[in-house]
């Protein structure tokens, strides 16, 4: 055997089950691999190709050719194993990836269709589904987690005289009443909104928040306040929080698995940044929680157009125009103020 011997590579050579090594070669004959210690005599490994295990290159990383007897030799030449393969019929894909860059751009190209696709049509029908399967004792866990993520990372206390929310609360009472859920089936909450200014919203379990800011910005009209909780009762018993917060957490989850472990900073991120996207709907939900306020606030024997005029206001206080939008999934404030106005014309015309 010794005159057809084809010298591969040198390395270390480690006998199987111990961590002590040997400087040694690695050859060749044919597709049979053998190993030789430096100082000579017999081969210390053999294997066929088939049935040894060569490890794929990556960068700069050692190369481990494990024999079936668990030896194992290993050598920082990988050039001359992947000549070698190559001449048997082998390519190392992760290298060839990382080497040609056009394969790994296309790589990370089908990547992100990928994840787009699922973003785009599997995300949606896994949250229908969750939405359906979801028990009660779910939604409370979830809305606590939410409010508390957003306690932490946005909101303060409520600086509202304890008279203004009493007040605020039966008013909301007398609507709330009149929905499907019923009084007990909702929790309102003051908060002061930091960052994120006026804005009310709702939390799948029937948790409602109002913030200071809102209150301020509508000058304590009742009618408005009221018609902007309606609004978010209507995302509750339509479940339209539920599904937000599942495509949120969806969304977070995504981004995990294209990037791996991004770390307790990283996940704090995406925590709080799904508890955030959790605030905003569709445009077919924002529509469809507008046209519950109208009847709700008519059935109370309220103004049915309050949630328009709320809208009206924004466009006056925060110098929106009509064709603006509040938030970039919602629809511009003077097609949904044109929108309530129909919608309660049918209202208090008997149509609903």
């Amino acid at each position: 055997m010794a005159s057809d011997d084809k010298r591969i590579a040198s390395g270390r050579w480690h006998p199987p089950g111990s961590s002590r090594s040997a400087p040694a070669v690695l050859l060749a004959e044919g597709k049979t691999l053998f190993v030789r210690l430096d100082a000579g005599g017999d081969p210390v490994s053999l294997g066929d190709l088939a049935r040894t295990e060569i490890s794929a290159r990556v960068g700069r990383i050692p190369r481990r050719v494990t024999f079936a007897d668990s030896s194992l030799f290993e050598t920082d030449d990988n050039d001359a194993v992947d000549l070698w393969l190559s001449k048997h019929g082998k390519k190392g894909v992760v290298h060839e990836l990382e080497r040609f860059h056009p394969r790994l751009v296309a790589f990370v190209f089908a990547v992100v269709v990928l994840a787009g696709l699922i973003y785009r049509y599997a995300v949606p029908a896994l949250v229908e589904v969750a939405v359906l399967v979801t028990p009660p004792a779910v939604t409370e866990w979830m809305a606590s987690g939410t409010l508390l993520s957003l306690d932490q990372a946005v909101f303060s206390e409520s600086r509202l005289p304890e008279a203004r929310q009493t007040e605020i609360l039966k008013a909301f009472n007398q609507v709330a009443v009149l929905s499907s859920r019923g009084v007990a089936g909702y929790n309102l909450n003051f908060r002061q909104g930091g960052p994120i200014g006026p804005n009310a919203f709702a939390l799948p379990d029937g948790t409602l928040v109002i913030t200071d800011e809102l209150i301020e910005l509508v000058d304590g009209d009742m009618d408005m306040i009221i018609g902007v909780l309606a609004h978010e009762i209507g995302h509750v018993e339509e479940e339209h929080s539920l599904r937000q917060l599942y495509r949120a957490a969806g969304m977070a989850g995504l981004i995990m698995l294209i990037a791996g472990d991004v770390g307790a900073a990283g996940e704090d991120i995406l925590t709080n940044g799904a508890a955030l996207m959790s605030l905003s709907h569709s445009r077919d939900a924002e529509n469809e929680a507008d046209r519950i306020s109208v009847e709700l606030m008519a059935k109370a024997g309220r103004d049915p157009r309050a949630i328009g005029r709320f809208f009206a206001r924004l466009e006056e206080k925060l110098g929106l125009d009509g064709d603006s939008s509040f938030l970039s999934t919602h629809p511009g404030t003077s097609e949904r103020r044109e929108a309530i106005d129909d919608h309660a014309k049918t209202v208090e015309a008997g149509g609903i």
